[in-house]
């Protein structure tokens, strides 16, 4: 059998993180093959492409000092990760420590118990950008009912294309994260769907080393929103990877 065939086989198989490692061992391999090193030949990348930050679920003052050091550094968006507790206090301080980044918000499907309509409305003064999974997947029909003066993005309510018809009422963009997709051949199908159905796209990613990060590129060179930081909040990332610089990845 050869790689191609392997990689078309594969998208038989069950979505998710092991599906995604053998999809990009095999793009990988026929990059050697055409004498190249993946995403080349394939895909013409962006030189320098700006990445979220992410800010950690901490107290309002924890959450304020790390805004500030990334904005610091260089940072130009930042995702703040955020709980049921202390919302616009910790979206406040944040906004006030970083004043010229650009903000997400993952909500990580916390706010089931939260008056949306009046948080959403609160947001607005800070200039978000978006705000990512505020509901449960398994109750997020609700936001079908609900104002979005901020886009909302599908995180964990979408995983391939076969989940898009469900989302347009309920979302303006989605989270394309290789580890759900099942690998870069789906996630670029699930891309060009998207799309026709005019979502905008995020590129999101686990924790993980510059190789997965290497892998969603394709997808992150035409994204609305990237969030690729993954290799940064390692302890050491592989030789050689990805180049992360004042809010940007390069390869």
């Amino acid at each position: 059998m050869s790689p191609f065939q392997a990689k078309q086989r594969l998208q038989t198989m069950p979505a998710g993180a092991a599906r995604n490692a053998i999809d990009c061992a095999l793009w990988q391999l026929i990059a050697q093959m055409e004498q190249s090193q993946f995403p080349a030949p394939f895909f013409d990348i962006s030189p320098t492409i700006e990445t979220a930050m992410t800010v950690s679920i901490g107290d309002v003052e924890t959450m304020a000092k790390q805004a500030r050091e990334y904005a610091q550094q260089g940072a130009t968006l930042l995702k703040v990760k955020l709980d049921a507790e202390q919302v616009i206090e910790k979206v406040a301080a944040v906004r006030q420590s970083a004043p010229t980044c650009k903000i997400i918000l993952d909500a990580n499907e916390a706010w089931a118990e939260l008056d949306l309509d009046e948080l959403f409305t609160m947001l607005t003064q800070y200039d978000i950008a978006m705000i990512e999974q505020p509901l449960p997947s398994d109750n997020d029909s609700k936001l079908a009912d609900v104002a979005h003066p901020i886009p909302l993005c599908a995180d964990e309510s979408c995983h391939t294309a076969e989940h898009l018809s469900e989302l347009v009422d309920r979302y303006e963009m989605i989270n394309i994260k290789l580890d759900k997709t099942g690998g870069l051949t789906e996630a670029l199908e699930l891309e060009t769907r998207a799309r026709a159905l005019g979502f905008s796209i995020m590129v999101g990613c686990m924790l993980g080393t510059s190789i997965a990060m290497k892998a969603a590129l394709p997808i992150a060179t035409r994204a609305e929103i990237v969030d690729l930081d993954g290799p940064v909040l390692l302890g050491q990332d592989v030789e050689n990877g990805l180049t992360y610089l004042n809010g940007t990845l390069s390869l």
